[in-house]
Formats: structure tokens, C-alpha cells, sequence
């Protein structure tokens, strides 16, 4: 257990008390949210002036609260000797630089070989996220998509930094090759994403969707294709990729919201098109920035990515026969 989750807490609420005791212990005890503290309470670890405490009852001026942590449970997820590429790591968090084909999650057809199951491994001093002795995602990338990630180490950092997401604070920016060429230079796409009626493992731009903003601005123009950056404004699932097909512009060697998009060329531009297909080995989509302020000192965090050699690798060859052709 990291020394982040004291085993056992006294805390004396001042003057001007008068919440409810969990809302209380949720911004006044570190390593408590809201959930974790009514959980405690429910179990019983939770004393006021003595007395079993009640999730339901307010605080008052002068009362002392005592709270008796349980140890951290073991995950059921195995830790794995899976390397990982650790771009920053303190005692709050840690940003990964994610290779494509890894899965962040342990899911259905994926209980092994995660980012979770790598970062149990390779992190010795995880606190008990919400009771459990585990990693905290704070954002996800998609299997097929590489570059940087955000870790929590424990829950006070994992509230602050799901909290900074949520009021946009958390600036990350992609960049991504697409088909065809945008219709200017930058742009903003503003479109609800829900799930498709159609299929359940796509999203889909949807009237009664979620609100989802994506700003796009063209990095560079090849024969058939541009070199985009992305930056999400929101987080909804596969927003970019969405995102751009909906303005008809698909990611490069997306086979989701993509496949294939390449035959539709026409004239001497298709046969660039298909060698650009083949050149790349997955979506061409990698998260190459991150901003946001340290959780816990407030400090300014900027980590930034280069593309990946499957990637950069494609996107020198596009670059020249545009050049060249």
C-alpha cells in the first residue's frame, strides 16, 4: 500500500461545518471520494466523536472523525511483464507512451496482455483505488491507436485529474492522416456521437447523440490524403475517427470507419492511394500531446510524441512521391 492511504486518519472539522459526512470526508481526506467514503461508512470504518457514523448525517464544528482504512485488496488482474515505454512517473501519476495493438483494459476476448496488466508489474507503489490495488485509467486510447496516456496512482489524483478532464483542462492533441483533402485549413467539428442503432460496437454521429467537438487543422497536403492535428474538446468513444467520417474524410487505414476507402479514388491518384493503404499497418492515429496542470502541485505538464516508425515510415513515403509526383 502506497503511504498515500493512511491506514488509519483522525481529522477535526472546523469551524463552518455543516455538510454531509461523506461530501465532507470527499473533500477534506485526500485519498477519499465521495463513493469511497460511503463505502467505508457502510462497512463501518468511519467514527464521529466516537460514535458509528452515518453516510446521511452532517458534520458539525469540533467533531472528530476517525477512519479506520482497510488495506487494499489485490486485483484479480495478473500483473504481466509486458514493456512499456514510461515517458514520466512521480508520486501521483505516470504518462505511457502506448504502442497500437495494446488494449488498455482487461475485457471480454482481452483478460490478458493489457496496459493494466503491464502497469501492475512494472509499478510497485499503487494506492488502493477505490479499495482495490489497481491502476487508474484516467482517459483511454483505442487498441490500435498509439501515444500518450494518463495513469493515477491513487485516488486523490485520479479524482483531480478526471475532474481537470471533465472541465477540459486536460489539452490532448492527435495527429492522424485522413483521405481525401479538407475543405480548408482548420476547421471545428461539432457533432453529437452515440451509439450506432445499427451496430453496437460502432458510434455514430447521432441527433440525440452526446455533444462531441473535435478541432481539425491540416499539417500537411499529400497527393490524396492530408496530415491532420486533432485536438478533442471532448472525450466521447472513437470521436476522432467518427468524427471525420462524418465529414467525409476518413482516418487512414481505419477498418471500422474506414475500410477500404482508398478504391474510391479515381484517375492516376488511385494507385497512390492503395500503396499509402498498404504502407500503413493500422489507423493512422496517434496521440502526440498532452497539457494539463499536475494534480497535486498544479504545475504546468506538456509531453509530446513523435509518430511511431510504422507511421512515421508511411507518412515520409507520402511526403516525397507528393513532393516528387
Amino acid at each position: 500500500m502506497s503511504s498515500a492511504e493512511s491506514p488509519h486518519a483522525r481529522l477535526v472539522v472546523a469551524a463552518g461545518g455543516s455538510e454531509r459526512l461523506d461530501r465532507y470526508l470527499a473533500e477534506h481526506h485526500p485519498d477519499l471520494s465521495r463513493s469511497r467514503a460511503a463505502q467505508l461508512l457502510e462497512q463501518g470504518r468511519i467514527r464521529v466523536n466516537n460514535e458509528p457514523a452515518r453516510k446521511s448525517q452532517r458534520v458539525a464544528d469540533g467533531d472528530i472523525i476517525e477512519i479506520d482504512m482497510p488495506a487494499p485488496v489485490p486485483t484479480a488482474i495478473a500483473p504481466e511483464a509486458i514493456p512499456l515505454v514510461i515517458v514520466h512517473e512521480d508520486q501521483d501519476l505516470l504518462v505511457i507512451d502506448k504502442p497500437a495493438g495494446l488494449v488498455v483494459h482487461p475485457a471480454p476476448g482481452h483478460r490478458t496482455g493489457t496496459l493494466v496488466n503491464a502497469l501492475l508489474h512494472h509499478v510497485s507503489d499503487l494506492s488502493g483505488i477505490g479499495g482495490v490495488l489497481r491502476p487508474g485509467i484516467v482517459h483511454r486510447l483505442d487498441r490500435d491507436t498509439s501515444g500518450l496516456i494518463i495513469v493515477a496512482k491513487n485516488d486523490a489524483a485520479h479524482r483531480r485529474l478526471a475532474a481537470a478532464l471533465k472541465r477540459r483542462e486536460v489539452h490532448r492533441i492527435y495527429v492522424a492522416a485522413v483521405w481525401g483533402h479538407l475543405p480548408q485549413d482548420a476547421l471545428e467539428i461539432d457533432a453529437p456521437i452515440g451509439r450506432s442503432r445499427n451496430d453496437r460496437k460502432r458510434m455514430a454521429v447521432l441527433p440525440d447523440g452526446r455533444a462531441a467537438r473535435t478541432r481539425v487543422r491540416r499539417l500537411a497536403r499529400w497527393r490524396a490524403a492530408d496530415l491532420v492535428q486533432a485536438e478533442l474538446e471532448t472525450g466521447r468513444t472513437h470521436q476522432i475517427r467518427v468524427h471525420l467520417m462524418h465529414i467525409g474524410h476518413p482516418v487512414v487505414g481505419d477498418a471500422t470507419y474506414g475500410q477500404a476507402a482508398e478504391r474510391g479514388m479515381s484517375g492516376p491518384d488511385r494507385g497512390w492511394a492503395a500503396e499509402l493503404a498498404r504502407r500503413v499497418p493500422r489507423q493512422f492515429l496517434h496521440a502526440a500531446r498532452l497539457r494539463f496542470a499536475h494534480p497535486r502541485t498544479g504545475a504546468a505538464l506538456r509531453f509530446d510524441s513523435r509518430l511511431p516508425p510504422d507511421l512515421a515510415g508511411a507518412a515520409e513515403w507520402a511526403l516525397a512521391t507528393t513532393l516528387g509526383g
